[in-house]
């Protein structure tokens, strides 16, 4: 698009027109304004940072990030560096002036994106002060001893400060700022309040009240249109905060959230429907050698082994090449993350796998960060286990290597009771003994602080999962962020996802889902919901989403026994695929990671920016009232072959062998012809997303 002319969205050659002609990003800026700029809370991090590279392809030197400074962030993640930018040089100089600690420099992430990072607390002397704006601008007063508010309208009046100066010295430039979340809303509050000459967008990633409602097992969706919010904040002590985000909503000249389902969601908690839905995407890499993904499965699958071995030493009479490692991660949010959910049908799993008397041991991880005491001794005695039995056989494999070595170059068969004398034995069974325990292998790998009223330890209890030599299914709670400085569990978590058959996400508050996504481009398997925004985007674009390893349940439209139900035979009929199944299903699930490529999802902000310019300068932008295009028609269609999924075509039994019916497969699976055609697929010009005008909503028939 060029300036001055109009922009229509109808078809033009096979591509809106909002796509075939480009923004002229030379003649704006776009600030995007965020807690989470090098600062990781929770997935907006991630949303940012994964998403620098495209917009910064796009938009070169005039793409800028604002957010907070903290001394232990910068350090290891900024460069600093003197802006290019003649605006942006100014405003930074004019705040440093009048006292203000203004950083600037590239993050060193991909794309390098330029950063603006304001000191809070040298800036807090003027709070009372930037209080009386606030409540001039929108009428919301905020308590004195609410700390992160006060934060956030600090950071919202350096903000808005800020563009006031850019925005003086643009030099005929258009600027643009989306800000995300209540956290960064205050400072388009006051930018609109002071009718600044900037094109505004407000994205939610969650609402407020929604995850406060969700985490105290309120009948939310089923409850949506009848909630009095004002009274539902005020109890919960976060209406200042509430009436912040809602008040960003109505200023913003877009508003637009990352689902469909968040979308409903804010449409009857913040009293505005969205413009636009912006899917949350991932900078996708792709292998030059097809199936390295598989090889990489291989490579950290033997390392969760080794773990597991220390893990269950003394009660290792299970087979690891028979053993599915299945895991659930995030925050510690027992319910809106599904943790409940999950625990209850691994009983019901554990109750079938025992009753069909199957060789299929289940192994399930939660890695959920919580208050602990460090790791505790007898999860950290079992590696020691491990390895002093690794250091003692490997001595004895030099020695016997060396015997026989001997031996072969004399021409004979060496004697195996002369390779093996009486004290090679003696070790042998000394490191028997140090392999026995009388004790249980531990549910948890840390010392939980507290342990008696912990909602993942309870449930165990409860449901009885004590990692029993019986027992199909054992469970491993690790309450702390992976990392390949562990001495327990060496591992980034990328690495360790990669190791897993499949994760495991039965959300029932997810307003986009970032860990099924990055198990979709990781290539492995992954349980989420029609609540997630993943679990709605994947069922709008996928014909057949458990052909290609994505599994939803339904937590709008069954009951909390029947969503578990659900579960319990999605994680069952897992366990009965053959080796040769899970390698099909996890190619086809690798495939749909060009679905969330940024390359593709960057375009729904590619509206949201049009949309806004045509909203903020409507003499110079013009953008025609016509509904933005649809996704209607762009879906992967279901495979030709078998799905991998054994229910009609395997016995009823988990026992079948991994090369069970192969040749039958072989002849329904050309690996080569559905990649193509999904290749094909994925490369047809699709539209975006919308929320239809007067599309009814449906709100969902149970509390799950």
């Amino acid at each position: 698009m060029l300036r001055g002319r109009s922009l229509s969205v109808t078809s033009l050659g096979g591509l809106p027109a909002w796509e075939a002609e480009r923004l002229p990003v030379e003649d704006l800026l776009l600030f995007e304004v965020s807690w989470e700029v090098t600062n990781k809370v929770g997935g907006i991090c991630t949303v940012i940072q994964s998403k620098a590279k495209t917009t910064a392809n796009e938009w070169g030197e005039n793409y800028f990030l604002i957010g907070p400074y903290f001394e232990h962030n910068v350090k290891t993640q900024v460069e600093p560096c003197e802006p290019a930018n003649d605006a942006v040089r100014k405003a930074v100089d004019a705040m440093n002036k009048h006292g203000c600690q203004v950083h600037f420099g590239r993050w060193l992430i991909e794309g390098s994106p330029y950063v603006v990072l304001f000191d809070i607390s040298s800036s807090a002397w003027n709070l009372d002060r930037w209080k009386g704006d606030f409540w001039e601008a929108c009428g919301v007063g905020i308590p004195h001893d609410d700390r992160e508010a006060n934060d956030m309208l600090i950071f919202g009046s350096l903000t808005a400060w800020f563009l006031k100066e850019v925005t003086d010295h643009a030099d005929g430039k258009h600027v643009i700022a989306q800000f995300h979340e209540w956290q960064a809303g205050t400072g388009l509050i006051l930018s609109r309040a002071r009718k600044l000459p900037i094109a505004t967008i407000f994205t939610t990633h969650a609402t407020l009240l929604g995850r406060y409602l969700c985490a105290a097992n309120i009948d939310f969706y089923n409850q949506l249109d009848k909630f009095n919010i004002d009274k539902e904040a005020g109890e919960r002590q976060i209406y200042h905060r509430y009436c912040m985000e809602r008040a960003s909503v109505h200023c913003a000249h877009v508003f637009t959230t990352v689902s469909e389902i968040t979308a409903i969601e804010a449409e009857h908690m913040l009293k505005r429907k969205p413009d636009v839905v912006t899917p949350n995407g991932l900078n996708v890499k792709k292998f030059s050698a097809v199936h390295e993904f598989q090889n990489l499965h291989a490579t950290y699958k033997a390392r969760i082994q080794d773990f597991v071995r220390g893990h269950f030493y003394g009660h290792l009479d299970f087979d690891l090449e028979k053993t599915l490692f299945l895991f659930i991660a995030g925050r510690y949010e027992f319910s809106n993350k599904g943790a409940d959910i999950f625990l209850e049908s691994l009983s019901r799993l554990n109750f079938l796998l025992r009753m069909h008397k199957s060789n299929v041991t289940v192994v399930v991880f939660f890695i959920m960060p919580a208050k602990t005491n460090n790791f505790n001794v007898e999860t950290l005695k079992g590696q020691a286990v491990r390895k002093q039995l690794w250091d003692t056989v490997h001595c004895m494999k030099e020695k016997f290597g060396k015997k026989l070595y001997d031996g072969l170059l004399r021409g004979e068969i060496p004697d195996m009771n002369s390779i093996l004398d009486r004290d090679d034995l003696t070790i042998m069974k000394r490191a028997i003994f140090s392999t026995q325990r009388h004790s249980l292998p531990p549910v948890t790998t840390h010392n939980m602080i507290d342990d008696s009223t912990d909602p993942i330890l309870s449930t165990i209890r409860r449901i009885g999962l004590f990692n029993n030599r019986t027992d199909r299914v054992k469970v491993i709670l690790h309450p702390e962020f992976l990392s390949s400085t562990s001495p327990l569990l060496p591992m980034d978590y990328e690495e360790f996802v990669r190791g897993c058959h499949l994760g495991v996400f039965p959300s029932y508050y997810e307003p986009w889902g970032y860990t099924p996504a990055e198990c979709t481009v990781m290539g492995i398997p992954s349980v989420t919901t029609n609540l997630s925004g993943f679990g709605c985007f994947m069922q709008e674009h996928v014909a057949d989403p458990t052909a290609y390893g994505i599994y939803i349940v339904d937590r709008r439209f069954r009951s909390p026994d029947d969503s578990c139900n659900q579960l319990t035979q999605f994680l069952y009929g897992f366990c009965k695929q053959s080796r040769r199944q899970r390698i099909i299903q996890r190619n086809r699930t690798e495939r749909l990671s060009d679905l969330l490529d940024w390359r593709y999802l960057g375009r729904y902000y590619q509206h949201a920016r049009h949309l806004t310019l045509s909203r903020a300068f409507p003499d110079k932008f013009h953008l025609e009232p016509t509904s933005p295009p649809t996704t209607d028609g762009f879906k992967y269609p279901r495979p030709s072959s078998v799905p991998p999924s054994p229910s009609g075509s395997q016995t009823s039994s988990p026992q079948s062998s991994d090369v069970e019916n192969e040749g039958d497969e072989d002849e329904r699976y050309d690996e080569e012809e559905e990649a193509e055609r999904d290749r094909l697929n994925i490369k047809s010009p699709f539209s975006l997303n919308h929320i239809p005008k007067g599309k009814k909503k449906l709100h969902g028939e149970y509390k799950n």
